[in-house]
Formats: C-alpha cells, sequence, structure tokens
C-alpha cells in the first residue's frame, strides 16, 4: 500500500529529517491537538530524539507542535507494541480471517488500558491507522 503525503505532511518530514538525520517511513499531523507522529526507521529512534530528548525538543519548538516519535518494525507484533508504548502490552496475537483481513488483538493490564486507548481514543485510532498503513492491519483490538 503506498502512502500519499499532503504537501503539509512532506513538509513535515523534510523539516524533521533535517533536523534529526533519522529517516522517515511516515507521518501523521493532527491539527486538532496540535500533535505530529513521525514513524522513523527501524534503529533511528535515538536519532530523533537526541541526547536526553534535545532533538526532539528542538523540532517541537520549531513547530510549535507536540512530537511523538515512533520506531517502525517489519515484525507486525513489534510494531504494534512500539505503536502503544509507553502502555505495557501482555500479548499481541493477529488472526487473518477467511476474507483477508488481518486483526491484532492485543491484551493489557487494566491499569494500562486507558493509556493504550488514550484521550477520546486518539492512541488507538492512530494506531489502527499506521498499523493500516504499514503492515495492512486492518483493525486493533484491546482486551
Amino acid at each position: 500500500m503506498t502512502i500519499k503525503f499532503s504537501t503539509n505532511e512532506i513538509r513535515y518530514i523534510a523539516l524533521f529529517e533535517s533536523m534529526t538525520g533519522a529517516m522517515v517511513k511516515d507521518c501523521i499531523v493532527d491539527d486538532e491537538v496540535g500533535k505530529l507522529t513521525f514513524l522513523v526507521k527501524k534503529g533511528d529512534m535515538g536519532l530523533a530524539i537526541g541526547k536526553r530528548g534535545s532533538t526532539v525538543t528542538k523540532v517541537q519548538k520549531t513547530v510549535d507542535k507536540g512530537v511523538e516519535v515512533i520506531e517502525h518494525s517489519e515484525d507486525p507484533v513489534e510494531f504494534i507494541s512500539n505503536l502503544m508504548a509507553p502502555a505495557k502490552i501482555r500479548s499481541i496475537r493477529i488472526l487473518q480471517k477467511e476474507n483477508g483481513e488481518k486483526i491484532a488483538t492485543i491484551e493489557t493490564d487494566p491499569r494500562n488500558k486507558r493509556t493504550a486507548i488514550g484521550k477520546g481514543g486518539k492512541n488507538i485510532e492512530r494506531a489502527r491507522l499506521l498499523a493500516k498503513r504499514q503492515h495492512n492491519i486492518n483493525n486493533i483490538v484491546i482486551k
């Protein structure tokens, strides 16, 4: 699945990459909450965040928005685990239905459920969008 970025997203990706040196694989601009989510190449997390968060803080000041960085993984289970951080996950199962639809079921500690879902379902919605775009996973269910 190819992702079509808006001019706005392309601008943010270029800025982020030039400021951090990290390679961006995906980007979500959430103007509603004033937040940018960058999905960086596996291994580029340190570059993106910088010493004690200095790099990501610099980016936040420049764009005047909250910035979230998530590490990509070719392994869908590891990828979903990265998406759900900092929520503690007990298990992740990915099932493929007969119609080819993929569904990830996440089992989490009851105390971590709110963190995983996020305020107004923001975290889970973002996770679903990225899982669909990166691993063609149709839905994420939290138990």
